[in-house]
């Protein structure tokens, strides 16, 4: 019987893992200086990188020096692409995608979902079930902690507040995001994740084979280089 991996083996992998997420938290901020400059006070989109960034214990040295490289001469001149899909069950997938080189990224997503018993769709087939929305988790330690959130949550600007199974997620549009963000932490309230992300308005319930499958395509999506975000709709069991 194996012993399982090494701490060294471990180590590995957990430095790997975080290198693909510090990767990609780059990106969004080389993508927010192209489209909004390198000075995150007029630049939501960058603030909302940076902020994500130093969530992940990005050092602030190495998000300037990424704001920097991305501002300057040879600045990487990749684009985001968005494909969609189908995977089993009916779920509905939006990839969401920076890269230099488009037809191998559609090549390497369209792989992954016919690996999966999934097939791509047209633009705009899947996107309609998913709004843009911020978004911030809170684990509830006190179910009356629930009241507090809502109160501080509204009167800052957020559309709604949701709670069950020991969880409450505030939702705001993107331009409130910030804002209640701000207003929830400034009351002694830390999210466990807050992001301007895109929600699926109708989940779907999978289970079995099918779910086995979707897990299959989600897992696939996120190896891929070029993969920036995964969403989908898919309730798993």
């Amino acid at each position: 019987m194996g012993r399982g991996p090494s701490i060294e083996g471990r180590k590995g992998v957990a430095d790997a893992q975080k290198a693909k997420v510090f990767t990609k938290l780059i990106r969004e901020i080389t993508l927010a200086v192209k489209q909004g400059g390198p000075d995150p006070t007029g630049n939501s989109r960058l603030r909302l990188a940076v902020g994500r960034a130093l969530s992940a214990n990005m050092t602030r040295d190495r998000v300037e020096a990424a704001i920097k490289r991305s501002s300057g001469e040879g600045a990487d001149a990749s684009i985001e692409v968005r494909y969609e899909g189908y995977a089993p069950g009916g779920v509905a997938v939006l990839v969401d995608c920076v890269t230099d080189n488009p037809t191998r990224t559609v090549a390497d997503v369209r792989h992954a979902f016919s690996k999966s018993n999934g097939h791509m769709g047209t633009s705009g087939s899947v996107a309609f079930q998913f709004a843009q929305v911020g978004q911030l988790w809170f684990e509830l330690d006190d179910p009356a902690v629930e009241d507090r959130i809502l109160e501080v949550a509204l009167d800052a600007g957020a559309d709604d507040v949701q709670g069950a199974d020991g969880w409450c997620e505030v939702l705001s549009t993107p331009a409130a995001f910030e804002q209640v963000q701000k207003a929830l932490v400034d009351a002694g309230f830390k999210p466990s994740q807050a992001r301007v992300t895109m929600r699926p308005s109708n989940p779907v319930a999978v289970s079995g084979d099918a779910a086995a499958d979707v897990r299959k395509l989600l897992e696939k999506l996120e190896e891929l280089d070029d993969v920036q975000d995964v969403f989908h709709n898919a309730e798993l069991t």
